[in-house]
């Protein structure tokens, strides 16, 4: 098994080249699963090239119909794309582990993040993300939404999933953005076809998609027929991580009810990590890390915390596997390659409505904090400032805000 990447040279990446570049993303991508969007993009379209603005696009498309995760399903993707499975394995850890490794030290109550971090701190943390996202949706529409056709179905998405905010709206905008491409944009279809360099057999594809059914149906069957904790905190995180659309913050609902009522955590420890959570890099399901350090019954601590998240990110790790190699195959037809011209503009167009809810609406509480988001948009896109720098400035200066003179 082997991956090309994406800019012609027909040679893999490296496997520790894709696990540095995904580790300094796993310690600076903060702002929640948009703004890690506009991290990648401005990562691996922007600055390495490792894939184009359609392939990126088609990429956070698949993502966004599958359950979980999105962003940390499109890091898999990234990884799968240019290193095979290695690389897709590489890529997981290490964007997951800095924030999984924070919340399970915060679980034993060795660091306070929010104590030590400062309000003003992680109010710039929140406000770079504006800036983040905001620079990925430029990008991507100049690219994407070339025409008016394009442009004003971005726009009507943005409208639409703002009027019903539910991650099934998500779902139904793509769909008719493929219908919309299917039907209008044939003129404007691309003769060209970027390959995402998957080379996953189809045999392992297909064992990918068999065994993420096979753990969703067996799981429970299991724990009736033999009783034990560790398989009722596997069941519990799997189909959490399985059975949710939109991920991120849509998860924590599901997981309170997995895990309070029970009795395995309390409601003021959940509160508690959930508010830690926000205050570290990388995706917001590490948040399960946390949990199962601090369960009240065995297994706990680090391996009860380890469990409790390699449960919740397997089923991510099994779709994303078993479905990029048939995407790629799709993306080759010329139907689909004009349905993906609307799904496209409707990427940007959610992209669009993410800016501003919940990404703007939760960091934007002042002119200071526009001025600030501004600012870091300047950094980004005019003085091509790297991101992880941009990040540390931001955090400064809303710790400054802070402290200075009101």
């Amino acid at each position: 098994m082997h991956a090309e990447n994406l800019t012609g040279s027909g040679k893999p990446r490296s496997v520790v080249t894709v696990f540095l570049t995904f580790l300094r993303l796993g310690l600076t991508s903060f702002g929640g699963p948009v703004a890690h969007f506009g991290y990648f993009h401005e990562e691996f379209v922007v600055r390495r090239k490792w894939l184009d603005e359609r392939a990126f696009a088609d990429l956070l498309a698949l993502c966004q119909f599958l359950p979980g995760p999105a962003s940390s399903q499109l890091g898999i993707g990234v990884g799968l794309s240019q290193a095979g499975l290695r690389g897709a394995i590489a890529a997981w850890i290490a964007f997951t582990m800095p924030s999984a490794i924070a919340l399970i030290l915060f679980g034993y109550g060795v660091i306070e993040f929010g104590d030590a971090l400062g309000t003003g701190a992680l109010q710039g943390l929140k406000v770079v993300a504006v800036a983040v996202v905001a620079q990925a949706v430029w990008s991507m529409a100049r690219s994407l939404c070339p025409d008016t056709k394009r442009a004003t179905l971005a726009v009507l998405t943005t409208i639409g999933v703002l009027a019903v905010p539910s991650p099934f709206a998500q779902v139904g905008a793509i769909v008719i953005g493929g219908l919309f491409g299917w039907v209008m944009l044939r003129d404007d279809v691309p003769t060209d076809h970027v390959d995402l360099g998957v080379r996953v057999k189809r045999s392992v594809a297909i064992t990918a998609l068999v065994l993420f059914f096979i753990a969703l149906i067996g799981l429970p069957l299991l724990v009736l027929a033999y009783p034990s904790q560790t398989l009722a905190l596997v069941d519990s995180f799997y189909r959490s991580g399985s059975l949710v659309f939109g991920g991120g913050h849509v998860v924590l609902p599901l997981l309170q009810s997995e895990v309070v009522p029970p009795g395995w955590v309390t409601q003021d420890a959940f509160l508690a990590g959930y508010g830690a959570a926000q205050a570290v890099p990388g995706p917001l399901f590490t948040f399960a890390a946390f949990l199962g350090t601090v369960m009240s019954v065995a297994p706990n601590g680090v391996i009860g915390g380890l469990i409790c998240l390699l449960a919740i990110f397997a089923s991510s790790f099994l779709l994303v596997v078993g479905a990029m190699p048939f995407w790629d195959a799709l993306r080759r037809i010329g139907a689909v390659r004009n349905a993906l011209l609307g799904v496209n503009a409707v990427v940007v167009g959610l992209l669009l409505a993410a800016l501003y809810d919940p990404v703007w609406t939760s960091a934007i509480l002042s002119a200071a904090d526009f001025g600030l988001a501004l600012a870091a948009f300047t950094l980004l896109v005019f003085w091509k400032t790297p991101a992880w720098l941009v990040v540390i400035l931001t955090a400064i200066g809303g710790w400054a805000l802070q402290t200075g003179p009101m």
